[in-house]
Formats: structure tokens, sequence, C-alpha cells
């Protein structure tokens, strides 16, 4: 009896929370800047004035907060343009001392995986699953209490 609610609860738990829940994929590659989220463009640029800034965070897979890109790792520096305002684009550093430009596109938001009506159904199946982890965690300590109590 014991054994059968152990398989069921590492069954349960694999099903409903693997590794990796979810991924994201990118339209375009980008930096995050200030809130903003720059698109790289295959524009190159010579004209750099100041360091405003660099990648803090990398990854293709998931989304971060703060100066996050899915194109350049960590470290990567970010500068302004001279003549150009940091509404409208920024300088990315490449390789060999190359600058990209990379356009201002939007308002950088993170996405939750609990958002809109996905997320709602996503919080009520979650809250079951927990509650009926609750109940058979409850029933295997249960029986184990009784059946200790017999033997």
């Amino acid at each position: 009896m014991k054994s059968k609610h152990l398989i069921s609860i590492a069954v349960l738990f694999i099903f409903f929370f693997p590794g990796k829940i979810l991924a994201t994929s990118w339209a375009y590659p980008f930096v995050v800047w200030d809130e903003y989220i720059y698109v790289i463009s295959d524009e190159y640029v010579t004209e750099i004035d100041n360091e405003i800034g660099h990648v803090t965070r990398y990854s293709d897979m998931e989304q971060y907060s703060g100066n996050f890109s899915n194109a350049y790792m960590q470290g990567t520096k970010y500068y302004s343009i001279k003549g150009i305002s940091t509404d409208q684009a920024i300088a990315v550093e490449g390789q060999n001392g190359q600058y990209i430009k990379a356009n201002r596109e939007a308002e950088y938001k993170m996405k939750s995986p609990f958002d809109g009506q996905q997320g709602f159904i996503k919080i009520i199946l979650f809250s079951v699953v927990g509650i009926f982890f609750i109940v058979l965690i409850y029933k295997v300590i249960r029986n184990n209490a009784s059946n200790m109590k017999r033997g």
C-alpha cells in the first residue's frame, strides 16, 4: 500500500513539474537597456559616444530582468551613438572592436507564465495538484502511523 502511494507521488511530480516548464523563442536578436528592448540591426556605427551600460544576463531560452540579451554574452557593453538619441538607438560592442546599431523597439515587459486566461487556468491546475499532494501525503503519514500502532 505504501509503495503505491509513493509511486503515485513520484509519477505526478515528474508529470506536473518537469525541469523546464517554459522555453521562450525569440523573433529577433535584441538587448535590453533602461527597460527598453533594442533590436539588433545589420548596420555598423563608428561614431560612438559614451558607455551607457552592459549585458547583465544572457539567455537564448529564458526571459530575465535588467540589461538582458538573447544575442550577446554577459559583459557586452552598450554605447550611445553621436548625434542619435538613446530613445532611438544605441550601439552594442561587437567582435573586432566594431559596434552594431540596435534600434529601440518598445518597452521591455517581463512575461509571466501566469498572465492572462491561460495563466488563470495554470493557477487553478497547480492549486488542485498541490491540494492533491497534501491529501496524498496526509494519507500516507496516517497509514504509516496506524501500521506502526498495529505492529
